[in-house]
Protein backbone atom coordinates (compact mmCIF):
# COMPACT_ATOMS: atom_id res chain seq x y z
CA UNK A 1 0.00 0.00 0.00
CA UNK A 2 2.74 2.76 0.73
CA UNK A 3 4.27 2.12 -2.59
CA UNK A 4 1.26 2.36 -4.70
CA UNK A 5 0.53 5.90 -2.60
CA UNK A 6 4.19 7.24 -2.85
CA UNK A 7 4.16 5.94 -6.51
CA UNK A 8 0.81 8.32 -7.08
CA UNK A 9 2.62 11.04 -4.94
CA UNK A 10 5.88 10.88 -7.24
CA UNK A 11 3.81 11.01 -10.18
CA UNK A 12 1.95 14.07 -9.57
CA UNK A 13 4.64 15.83 -7.82
CA UNK A 14 6.32 14.70 -11.82
CA UNK A 15 2.88 15.79 -13.93
CA UNK A 16 2.20 19.34 -12.09
CA UNK A 17 5.46 21.70 -12.82
CA UNK A 18 5.09 20.14 -16.74
CA UNK A 19 4.69 22.67 -19.36
CA UNK A 20 3.06 20.25 -21.94
CA UNK A 21 3.03 22.19 -25.71
CA UNK A 22 1.42 20.37 -29.02
CA UNK A 23 4.72 18.29 -29.41
CA UNK A 24 5.56 18.01 -26.03
CA UNK A 25 3.37 16.12 -23.11
CA UNK A 26 5.88 14.93 -20.74
CA UNK A 27 5.24 11.36 -21.08
CA UNK A 28 9.31 10.42 -21.20
CA UNK A 29 9.20 12.18 -17.49
CA UNK A 30 6.75 10.63 -16.27
CA UNK A 31 7.89 7.10 -16.84
CA UNK A 32 11.70 8.04 -16.13
CA UNK A 33 10.75 9.60 -12.93
CA UNK A 34 8.72 6.42 -12.00
CA UNK A 35 11.10 3.71 -13.45
CA UNK A 36 13.58 5.30 -11.49
CA UNK A 37 11.56 5.63 -8.60
CA UNK A 38 10.78 1.86 -8.51
CA UNK A 39 14.43 1.32 -8.47
CA UNK A 40 15.25 3.20 -5.52
CA UNK A 41 12.82 1.86 -3.78
CA UNK A 42 13.25 -1.45 -4.38
CA UNK A 43 16.77 -0.84 -3.29
CA UNK A 44 16.14 0.85 -0.37
CA UNK A 45 14.11 -2.08 0.58
CA UNK A 46 16.53 -4.39 -0.15
CA UNK A 47 19.08 -2.82 1.69
CA UNK A 48 16.88 -2.44 4.74
CA UNK A 49 15.77 -6.13 4.92
CA UNK A 50 19.10 -6.90 4.37
CA UNK A 51 20.21 -4.95 7.55
CA UNK A 52 17.30 -5.97 9.51
CA UNK A 53 17.71 -9.85 9.02
CA UNK A 54 21.39 -9.22 9.65
CA UNK A 55 22.09 -11.42 6.30
CA UNK A 56 22.49 -10.99 2.54
CA UNK A 57 19.29 -11.61 0.57
CA UNK A 58 18.69 -14.26 -1.59
CA UNK A 59 17.55 -13.60 -4.65
CA UNK A 60 14.15 -14.85 -4.13
CA UNK A 61 13.98 -12.02 -1.58
CA UNK A 62 15.63 -9.55 -3.61
CA UNK A 63 13.12 -10.72 -6.33
CA UNK A 64 10.06 -9.83 -3.76
CA UNK A 65 11.07 -6.28 -3.42
CA UNK A 66 11.26 -5.34 -7.22
CA UNK A 67 7.41 -7.32 -6.85
CA UNK A 68 6.79 -5.02 -3.94
CA UNK A 69 7.52 -2.11 -5.90
CA UNK A 70 5.79 -2.24 -8.68
CA UNK A 71 2.90 -0.11 -7.55
CA UNK A 72 5.17 2.81 -7.98
CA UNK A 73 5.13 1.74 -12.03
CA UNK A 74 1.72 1.08 -12.06
CA UNK A 75 0.99 4.59 -10.79
CA UNK A 76 2.56 6.20 -14.26
CA UNK A 77 0.05 3.82 -16.24
CA UNK A 78 -3.18 5.65 -16.92
CA UNK A 79 -1.03 9.30 -16.27
CA UNK A 80 1.01 8.34 -19.26
CA UNK A 81 -1.92 6.73 -21.59
CA UNK A 82 -4.28 9.99 -20.38
CA UNK A 83 -0.47 12.15 -21.90
CA UNK A 84 -0.75 9.98 -24.81
CA UNK A 85 -4.39 11.01 -25.94
CA UNK A 86 -2.36 14.74 -26.59
CA UNK A 87 0.34 13.05 -28.15
CA UNK A 88 -1.85 12.04 -30.98
CA UNK A 89 -4.10 15.04 -31.10
CA UNK A 90 -7.27 13.68 -29.19
CA UNK A 91 -7.28 16.28 -26.28
CA UNK A 92 -5.48 19.25 -25.72
CA UNK A 93 -2.37 18.99 -24.01
CA UNK A 94 -2.70 21.01 -20.80
CA UNK A 95 -6.82 19.10 -21.05
CA UNK A 96 -4.88 15.64 -20.86
CA UNK A 97 -2.42 17.38 -18.47
CA UNK A 98 -5.04 18.10 -15.62
CA UNK A 99 -7.15 14.55 -16.76
CA UNK A 100 -4.18 13.04 -15.51
CA UNK A 101 -3.18 15.06 -12.81
CA UNK A 102 -7.18 14.32 -11.27
CA UNK A 103 -6.54 10.42 -11.88
CA UNK A 104 -3.72 10.69 -9.42
CA UNK A 105 -5.51 12.25 -7.15
CA UNK A 106 -8.90 9.96 -7.27
CA UNK A 107 -6.48 6.81 -7.54
CA UNK A 108 -4.75 7.98 -3.82
CA UNK A 109 -8.01 9.03 -2.30
CA UNK A 110 -9.41 5.23 -3.32
CA UNK A 111 -7.16 3.59 -1.25
CA UNK A 112 -9.65 4.35 1.50
CA UNK A 113 -11.87 2.57 -0.33
CA UNK A 114 -9.36 -0.73 -1.22
CA UNK A 115 -8.26 -0.27 2.78
CA UNK A 116 -12.25 -0.95 3.72
CA UNK A 117 -12.67 -3.39 1.62
CA UNK A 118 -9.52 -5.49 1.94
CA UNK A 119 -10.59 -4.82 6.15
CA UNK A 120 -13.76 -6.58 4.79
CA UNK A 121 -16.33 -3.58 5.93
CA UNK A 122 -18.71 -1.48 3.57
CA UNK A 123 -17.40 2.23 2.93
CA UNK A 124 -19.57 4.58 4.77
CA UNK A 125 -19.96 8.85 4.83
CA UNK A 126 -16.06 8.50 7.14
CA UNK A 127 -14.85 6.61 4.04
CA UNK A 128 -15.52 9.50 2.02
CA UNK A 129 -14.84 11.82 4.26
CA UNK A 130 -11.19 10.22 5.19
CA UNK A 131 -11.24 9.83 0.78
CA UNK A 132 -11.03 13.69 0.72
CA UNK A 133 -8.74 14.39 3.61
CA UNK A 134 -6.24 11.85 1.89
CA UNK A 135 -6.62 13.77 -1.30
CA UNK A 136 -6.14 17.28 -0.07
CA UNK A 137 -3.13 16.02 1.94
CA UNK A 138 -1.22 14.45 -0.65
CA UNK A 139 -2.26 17.66 -2.63
CA UNK A 140 -0.35 19.62 0.30
CA UNK A 141 2.22 17.22 -0.14
CA UNK A 142 2.57 17.44 -3.63
CA UNK A 143 2.67 21.20 -3.77
CA UNK A 144 5.19 21.73 -0.46
CA UNK A 145 7.68 18.70 -3.09
CA UNK A 146 7.03 20.96 -5.70
CA UNK A 147 7.94 24.74 -3.95
CA UNK A 148 11.06 22.81 -2.38
CA UNK A 149 12.52 21.53 -5.58
CA UNK A 150 11.73 23.58 -8.19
Amino acid sequence: MSAYIYGNLIVLATLVPITTTSQYVGIAIVLGTSFSTFLAHAFAEAVALSVHEGKELSRAERLGELRDSVPILSSAVMPCLILATAWVGWLEPRTAQTLAEVTVLVRIASTVFVIQRLLGRRPTTSTVVAAAAIAVTATIVVVVKIALTH
